[in-house]
């Protein structure tokens, strides 16, 4: 099993270094992204731009707090954190969220401002549609990019990244139709624009929520029944039950209780433990540690136990 340790402790180094990479790239991309559509948003009057623009930095802030999340994370575990600090890449996720939360109430402090008449004249020019459209190809690149790596490695801070980078193009898109209205002779599109900005950020920021809440609330990662039928193709396991899982999606911990032959010596039943160990962490390689319980197939122990049953 320590080659087993060994090949995961390399997996997830090799691991962070490519989610960290991910965010640097998209921190320097999202960062232009803001500086273009907020200063050019202030020049020309457009509140939803500038809103763009301070939606696009709080994309930049959640890049710095997932990175030095994943450092964190990427701590070998200790005596006061035996499991690792695996979640800490789920706590930057949370930031992120309330990262989310404070670029809405920024963007509707703005469209009240402009609904109240307190904004001034928009003045909508070929440069606007140029800044909005290479900005929004810029987020469109970077979404697909994080969301793929972050399917990729099962890494929660990437995903809540992505999400909260695809808010910003979906942003962009109304943007963009907020200055065609504006030219149309409807000003006040560009300040209603700006609430059905807040609006998409307060979904993603719901969507980032509820998959950290995942993590936090210990909810089991993998189907009992496929961790059973794993154990049970190990000769010698004759039932299994009380299967549990948890974790983050790419660094999952299982527990289970096999019964055997009670007649087994210990040296055979360890052995057999290990078979089963290994067994698991081929089928499930989000697997980091599973804890095998040993115990005697008896009449007592089958009738206190119901045995998980693989499905079909």
């Amino acid at each position: 099993m320590n080659d087993v340790r060994a090949a995961r402790a390399a997996d997830h180094a090799k691991r962070y270094r490519t989610i960290q990479r991910a965010l640097l790239v998209t921190l320097g991309l999202n960062l232009a992204v803001a500086a273009a559509k907020f200063a050019w948003g202030t020049l020309s009057g457009s509140v939803s731009m500038r809103a763009d623009g301070i939606a696009s930095m709080f994309d930049g802030v959640s890049n710095l707090v997932g990175i030095v999340g994943m450092a964190l994370a990427t701590r070998p575990p200790d005596e006061g954190h035996p499991y690792g600090h695996a979640k800490f890449e789920t706590y930057a996720s949370v930031a992120i969220g309330v990262m989310l939360l404070l670029a809405a109430w920024n963007v509707l402090g703005d469209a009240l401002a402009a609904l109240g008449g307190e904004a001034h004249g928009v003045r909508v020019t070929p440069v606007s549609y140029a800044v909005m459209v290479g900005t929004l190809a810029m987020n469109v690149g970077v979404c697909l990019y994080e969301r793929r790596v972050g399917a990729e490695l099962g890494s929660e801070v990437l995903s809540a990244d992505a999400r909260h980078t695809a808010s910003d193009a979906l942003v962009s898109l109304s943007v963009i139709a907020s200055l065609a209205l504006v030219q149309a002779g409807l000003g006040v599109a560009d300040a209603a624009c700006s609430l059905v900005v807040v609006a998409a950020i307060l979904h993603s920021a719901w969507e980032v929520f509820q998959q950290a809440n995942e993590t936090l609330s210990d909810k089991a990662r993998i189907p009992a029944e496929e961790v059973a039928q794993a154990a049970l193709a190990v000769p010698g396991v004759r039932s299994v039950h009380h299967v549990r899982t948890r974790g983050t999606e790419s660094e999952v911990y299982v527990d289970l209780h096999v019964l055997l032959d009670p007649t087994m010596s210990l040296a055979l039943a360890h052995a057999l433990g290990e078979s089963i160990e290994r067994r698991i962490h081929e089928r499930f390689p989000q697997v980091e540690d599973v804890t095998v319980h040993i115990e005697p197939d008896t009449p007592e122990e089958r009738g206190e136990h119901d045995p998980v049953l693989p499905e079909g």
